[in-house]
């Protein structure tokens, strides 16, 4: 069969069209999908609690300068399906450290001071960023356990500058100014100076381009980008620090981001919650993304059985490269190492 010159030039500029769309898509925000494969192993084990000592829901993880490994939980507090938040304190420590390498608990700290943990972050001069959506405040204690700051008033909701709405997360710059999402009621990002002075906001109630439908979990990367798990809007949106929107990661793979954290060779390290009411329960895991939106990594799968998560709720990458997922439904913390090559 003959083929003119012409239709094999038009279908050549078809296809270059369409190839260079392709090799687009991903700088634009949309996340490329690559062969999913996953090189990390759940460790067995990991962790060593005392007999008997149950964490109930753990909500936050983050890890310190000497890779050891903050746990943010609630014992036996679980949130009602009333959704009005109790403002008694917990009882017992709600904030457990553990040896990165054994498992073994080193410290526990914050018996009496939380009523709903959520969010903890620990920042390069090992301070404690810690949140409570019952309360309405955001916290920074020292390594110890000393209170350092508070923001926000004790169980007082709001939206302005003083007060936040179910706060859920704190990410903290190189110059110690941090950026605050509110949160399950409130819609916006909040920008602080080191000392807590409040310096700009912004987000609205939406879908649209800067406007969330819960802002649960928030991370900077090297350059001082902000990176919103903006949850029920399945997505995760880019800004610089002042704001401006930058572009977002969608997509099937992405999922459902409740939380990400960034590993030292730049990737995000995602928690997908999974919870979507028009995809199937079984499909909580852990997402592994390139600058450029590219998924390269999913692992973990729905379950109970170690490796598995029923909901991965917060997520903490080790310098060693060791990845730490805060399953909350599933009331534990695990541990996943890449295989030896």
């Amino acid at each position: 069969m003959h083929i003119s010159s012409n239709r094999v030039s038009a279908l050549c500029s078809i296809l270059l069209a369409f190839t260079a769309l392709a090799l687009t898509a991903g700088a634009q925000g949309t996340p490329r999908q690559a062969a999913v494969t996953s090189g990390y192993h759940v460790v067995h084990g990991w962790p060593i609690l005392p007999d008997g000592r149950d964490l109930g829901a753990v909500a936050g993880v983050g890890i310190d300068s000497h890779d050891n490994v903050f746990v943010f939980h609630r014992n036996d507090r679980t949130w009602p399906a009333s959704d009005e938040l109790a403002t008694t304190p917990i009882a017992l420590p709600t904030v457990t450290i553990f040896d990165g390498r054994t498992g073994r608990v080193l410290a526990e700290w914050g018996a009496n001071q939380f009523a709903m943990p959520h969010g903890l972050t620990v920042d390069r001069n090992d301070d404690v960023w810690l949140t409570d959506v019952a309360l309405q405040q955001v916290y920074k204690f020292s390594h110890d356990g000393r209170l350092l700051m508070t923001l926000g008033e004790r169980g007082v909701a709001g939206n302005d500058a003083k007060h936040f709405n179910r706060v859920t997360d704190v990410a903290v710059a190189p110059d110690g100014s941090f950026f605050v999402s509110d949160g399950y009621r409130n819609s916006r990002v909040l920008k602080f100076s080191p000392t807590g002075e409040f310096l700009l906001q912004w987000g609205t109630k939406g879908n649209g381009p800067g406007q969330f439908e819960l802002p649960h979990g928030i991370a900077l990367d090297a350059s001082g980008r902000v990176y919103v798990a903006d949850r029920q809007n399945d997505r995760v949106q880019i800004f610089d620090g002042n704001g401006h929107y930058i572009t977002e990661w969608k997509g099937k793979d992405i999922g459902r981001p409740y939380d990400l954290r960034f590993a030292a060779d730049g990737t995000a390290v995602i928690a997908d919650g999974g919870e979507q009411p028009d995809k199937p329960p079984d499909r909580s895991c852990v997402v592994v993304v390139r600058p450029d939106g590219t998924v390269v990594e999913r692992f973990g799968r729905w379950g109970n059985y170690d490796g598995q998560f029923e909901m991965a709720h917060a997520i903490a990458v080790a310098h060693d490269g060791s990845v730490y997922v805060a399953d909350i439904t599933g009331k534990r913390v695990q541990k996943f190492v890449r295989e030896a090559k």
